[in-house]
């Protein structure tokens, strides 16, 4: 039986990690069910990153269990179940002369066997990843002469090209205009809600991301809050963390 059938897509449990002597995560404990849409938000240096690497199995927890489709993130070989769009592309030269039907094409490799090559059947899966991201028209446009918003779909459509169940993304956003990043929000929502692609997306932009997820995770080293925005609206812990107002804002569930 798939294990992502019979459980929580993602369990954390007492999750701790430490950088030398720096503390960055303490007792973590969190779960993400199939279709959930999570804003993870925090201050610089409250630990988002470490524990997407520690989720990957990118990094070894220190303490604490982590189970990804049942399965411990270092022995888990279905990755084409997961969509990654970190936080910084070390190995993306926007500058490189590809187009982006082709970029898209290569988040196809995870699924393949070497030797690993584009095959024509592979076409319809590619030319549906570039439309749900809205890029289709641009398929043979150079990836370098494109917008950072469009840039980003392009990204966005190499890491669901697989039809993946889970979708990570860290701080996709931090590059783009207001415009191209209210644009990109609506595209993961629709993702969310028409394809059920359950989503984690790491953002500063806590204004924003009430609107679109449906559980908002505030990580600082320690969990601060984890339900959905309509209990933070309502939690008179959150009130007295934040301020009544900042509180307010950032669930955008009130009149």
């Amino acid at each position: 039986m798939n294990a992502s059938n019979t459980g929580p897509i993602l369990s954390v449990a007492n999750l701790c990690f430490r950088y030398g002597p720096l503390e960055a995560l303490c007792e973590v404990s969190f779960t993400v069910e199939k279709g959930d849409y999570i804003g993870l938000v925090g201050p610089n240096g409250s630990g988002k990153t470490t524990v997407i690497k520690i989720i990957l199995g990118l990094m070894p927890p220190g303490n604490g269990t982590v189970s990804l489709f049942g399965t411990d993130p270092s022995a888990f070989e279905e990755r084409h179940k997961i969509g990654y769009l970190p936080q910084k592309l070390t190995n993306f030269n926007p500058y490189f002369p590809a187009t982006v039907k082709e970029i898209v094409s290569l988040g196809l490799f995870s699924k393949k066997k070497f030797p690993k090559r584009i095959l024509k059947g592979d076409a319809e899966l590619v030319d549906e990843a570039m439309t749900l991201t809205g890029v289709i028209d641009i398929k043979d446009a150079l990836i370098g002469e494109l917008s950072g918003g469009q840039q980003q779909r392009v990204l966005v459509a190499r890491a669901i090209v697989n039809k993946p169940e889970l979708l990570i993304l860290d701080e996709p956003t931090t590059a783009l205009d207001p415009e191209a990043r209210e644009n990109f929000f609506q595209l993961l929502r629709e993702l969310n809600l028409s394809k059920n692609v359950t989503i984690i997306l790491v953002t500063h932009d806590m204004a924003s991301i009430g609107k679109y997820a449906s559980k908002l995770l505030y990580l600082d080293k320690k969990i601060i809050f984890y339900g959905s925005f309509e209990n933070f609206c309502l939690s008179e812990n959150m009130a007295h963390y934040f301020g009544e107002f900042a509180q307010h804002l950032i669930c955008h569930r009130h009149d």
